[in-house]
């Protein structure tokens, strides 16, 4: 099967600052906020949704597509997805744009100050499915509002199973947007509070979510994932971590993971567990894309955590 992952490419600039905000911010003077923070250390990591859920499967050794909106300053991410073997024919270049781009600043005490420019990422409905030849399955995941419901309509009008992903993305949706995308997808996967969140919106009780898709999927951080399919909650352990490094692409991991399984054919649990897996090994490393497993380590990890071959 050929996956296509709509979603967004994006750098993401990460910032240390070597003391608390609090000791530089005085609550009574917030109304005339005007602060600087010297941040020595800084790294770029290669990042957005689309970039992670692919930068997995392609380390399960799948040959996924992306499908997103990039600007002028893209050179170098496409230049990195051509030397993992991922094609970039469907990254489109807005000219005039910047690639999506989050600015995070973190203290001493793990507060973060974020700021995040769209770009291109606005301009993602510019990309149609039909333009991706011989796609079986896809995930529509955080990107431009209009690009995720146009994406999502494409899918399904051409009868190609897909995940429906909101992630940060929520918030742009109201509850009609995300009845519509629950009716239009085969599946659906949040954390928790994003299940809350929907919930609240739509009105709809978790039971009542599940059953508008084949399977809705809500992670639970340290405490593993429920997969809700078939009228039962499927239980996913989660698998202890090597270390704790940090969060970010960790959900992405997951979904690579979960499409893995999917486009095979396989159970929920095992698919889940992979998930789950995956999801264990990138939270040892910083960023989105610096977990590097081989293929057979990976098998080996999963042998080891279920007592089941994963191959």
């Amino acid at each position: 099967m050929k996956t296509l992952i709509c979603g967004s490419v994006a750098y993401d600039n990460i910032m240390v600052f070597h003391d608390r905000f609090k000791n530089h911010i005085l609550p009574d003077q917030i109304h005339i906020l005007n602060v600087s923070f010297l941040v020595p250390d800084m790294r770029r990591e290669f990042g957005g949704c689309a970039g992670n859920i692919a930068y997995s499967l392609r380390l399960l050794g799948d040959d996924p597509m992306i499908m997103a909106a990039v600007g002028d300053d893209h050179a170098p991410y496409r230049y990195r997805l051509e030397q993992l073997g991922l094609d970039p024919a469907h990254v489109r270049e807005i000219p005039g744009t910047y690639t999506a781009q989050a600015f995070i600043t973190t203290d001493l005490d793990d507060n973060q100050i974020t700021a995040f420019h769209p770009g291109a990422m606005n301009f993602s409905h510019e990309n149609h499915i039909a333009d991706a030849r011989g796609i079986t399955l896809g995930i529509v995941a955080p990107d431009g509002r209009e690009g995720m419901l146009q994406h999502a309509r494409e899918f399904h009008a051409a009868g190609i199973p897909f995940i429906f992903d909101p992630g940060q993305g929520l918030p742009m949706f109201s509850g009609d947007d995300l009845r519509e995308f629950l009716h239009l997808a085969d599946y659906c996967t949040v954390n928790d509070y994003e299940a809350r969140l929907i919930m609240d919106r739509t009105g709809l009780s978790l039971e009542a979510m599940a059953r508008e898709v084949e399977a809705l999927v809500v992670t639970l951080g340290g405490s593993g994932s429920h997969i809700h399919a078939g009228g039962e909650r499927i239980h996913i352990p989660s698998v202890e971590p090597e270390r704790l490094s940090d969060p970010t692409g960790c959900g992405d991991a997951y979904r690579a993971g979960l499409l893995y399984g999917i486009a095979r054919g396989w159970d929920w649990h095992k698919s889940g567990c992979l998930a789950s897996l995956m999801g264990s090994i990138k939270i040892a490393h910083r960023g989105g894309q610096n977990h590097k497993p081989a293929r057979d380590e990976i098998a080996t990890r999963y042998q080891a955590a279920f007592g089941q071959p994963l191959w």
